[in-house]
């Protein structure tokens, strides 16, 4: 979820795609403004923060990169759950990973946060010449599912930022602040009770 300070926001973001689609690249350049041309596959999850500033707020994201093999699709819930975004990334040169993204898709609007805000990014814009999927169903699709649409490169950089940027925009104002988890004591005595002794 998103929380709200003094015009400060801390919002969750999860990236969620295929193995292979570009994940990390998208969140190394973002966040570091580098480009590994062999990235390591992620391992379960890494975890990245970034600030921005937006209009009249600052928006820290807590950015969750999760590993795109199947095997690691079981803990994917435990990082998108109470994410205030997700960015369903997929490889414009593979129409096998479009078919994932949708499906991760489907997953979030069953089960994430109802409010989420919710980015489709074709990645690998650079691959022009190999290109199976068309920007043209990709914006349709996005846009029949509520989601907005960019087509990013993490290698030359494109539309990286304004991705990033176009989330912390479109993220909820004004939430107050999350209570923190656990229980609320409070002090009083049970009704109708006397001072009670022990033994009388």
């Amino acid at each position: 979820m998103a929380t709200t300070g003094h015009n400060n926001l801390n919002a969750k973001l999860v990236l969620l795609g295929d193995m292979g689609t570009g994940k990390s690249s998208l969140v190394m350049r973002f966040v570091k403004g580098q480009f590994l041309e062999f990235q390591e596959s992620t391992i379960g999850a890494a975890f990245f923060s970034q600030t921005l500033a937006v209009d009249d707020a600052t928006v820290k994201f807590e950015i969750w990169d999760t590993a795109g093999q199947e095997r690691y699709h079981s803990l994917a819930p435990m990082y998108y759950r109470g994410a205030a975004a997700a960015i369903i990334v997929y490889d414009i040169t593979s129409s096998e990973s479009f078919g994932r993204a949708k499906k991760w898709v489907q997953e979030l609007q069953k089960q994430g946060n109802p409010a989420m805000v919710m980015a489709f990014a074709g990645n690998k814009a650079d691959l022009e010449e190999k290109r199976k999927v068309t920007a043209e169903e990709a914006r349709v699709y996005a846009e029949e599912n509520g989601l907005f649409f960019m087509e990013t490169s993490a290698k030359t950089s494109v539309n990286v930022n304004d991705i990033f940027y176009e989330i912390a925009k479109r993220l909820p104002r004004g939430q107050p602040a999350q209570n923190p988890a656990g229980m609320v004591l409070v002090d009083r005595p049970a009704e109708g009770s006397q001072a009670a002794s022990c033994c009388s």
